[in-house]
């Protein structure tokens, strides 16, 4: 009995894209979560958490969209049989993820499915996403600095409990919003229309690599939360949060093209740390700042070169070879 190659290289890169999905991309979610609650709740405790609400998105998207627990993201990207160049693609960003590179997973794996039609749409839409999340936190962090200083941690020790709630509640929130754009990336190896058996063993795996990162308290790419101002503090991680949750509904309502969460994030985080040096320019030098943030969009630049440069050889070279 033979094999096709094509259910392996699938099998091959779901089991890869998993990974580097939650690896990868589930920390500008999940980072300042487990920044902020490490200390104070055991590892099991923050996973279990998050384990139900993945369960609970992939179980909902898989009921209301017929058997698509892809949020309808794959309805611009038709069905393609899986070649060995489709896997590759998560492999790259597995190796990425070992040096805290922050890649645009919708990028480097969905693009090699995508038409250049649908990835320069996707290109155009996180542009605009990077931008209008850094100029959204800007505005709202410099309203805010009038009213918190978030270099410090000034929460009274009375009115902890419900931040911590409202944590809890906010960053469920946002693993919803981002779970429903980002599961694009991993269905797209599995069939549209998932049967249930496949539903349940997606969901043991993803289940098991989220175990793997808050085990490690978050990883690599961890390191991009902590190195900003206050992002061990539940209140700023409350906030950021919300905030980028909103913004990821309104990307997700905009239209159905796949972005980059990542790029929204890392516009987040730049907008903040500038709002935050504008509003305490006597303690928080620009000078400081602008290497973080510049460091942050060098990464971010890399990882697209990366990905166009697969892209690229993979419609021109690869796919047009087995084409002929």
């Amino acid at each position: 009995m033979s094999i096709d190659p094509s259910f392996i290289y699938a099998l091959i890169g779901f089991f890869l894209a998993s990974y580097a999905v939650i690896g990868n991309d589930s920390v500008q979610t999940l980072g300042t979560f487990i920044a902020s609650n490490n200390r104070v709740f055991k590892w099991y405790w923050l996973w279990l958490a998050a384990s139900a609400v993945l369960i609970f998105t992939m179980v909902y998207g898989w009921t209301v969209n017929d058997g698509d627990i892809s949020y309808g993201r794959l309805d611009k990207i038709p069905p393609v049989e899986i070649q060995w160049y489709h896997a590759a693609a998560p492999a790259v960003l597995v190796f990425l993820t070992r040096f805290g590179i922050p890649v645009s997973t919708t990028f480097l794996v969905l693009s090699v499915f995508a038409s250049t039609v649908v990835l320069e749409k996707m290109l155009v839409k996180s542009v605009v996403g990077y931008g209008v999340a850094a100029i959204t936190a800007y505005a709202l962090w410099v309203i805010m600095s009038k009213f918190i200083n978030e270099k410090f941690n000034t929460v009274k020790k009375g009115t902890r409990k419900y931040w911590r709630v409202g944590q809890w509640c906010a960053t469920g929130f946002l693993w919803f919003s981002w779970l429903s754009h980002d599961m694009a990336n991993i269905a797209v190896y599995l069939p549209r229309q998932l049967p249930f058996e496949l539903l349940i063993g997606a969901i043991a795996v993803l289940v098991f690599w989220l175990g793997v990162i808050f085990k490690t308290n978050g990883g690599k790419i961890q390191k991009i939360v902590l190195e900003k101002t206050g992002s061990r503090f539940m209140r700023s991680a409350t906030i950021i949060d919300l905030i980028y949750a909103c913004l990821l509904i309104f990307f997700k309502e905009l239209n159905n093209i796949p972005m980059s969460t990542t790029w929204v994030f890392v516009g987040l985080l730049t907008g903040r740390e500038l709002a935050i040096a504008t509003a305490h320019r006597k303690e928080y030098k620009l000078g400081y700042v602008f290497p973080l943030i510049g460091k942050d969009f060098i990464k971010m630049m890399l990882g697209l070169a990366i990905s166009v440069a697969m892209v690229l050889s993979i419609h021109y070279f690869f796919s047009g070879a087995a084409n002929e």
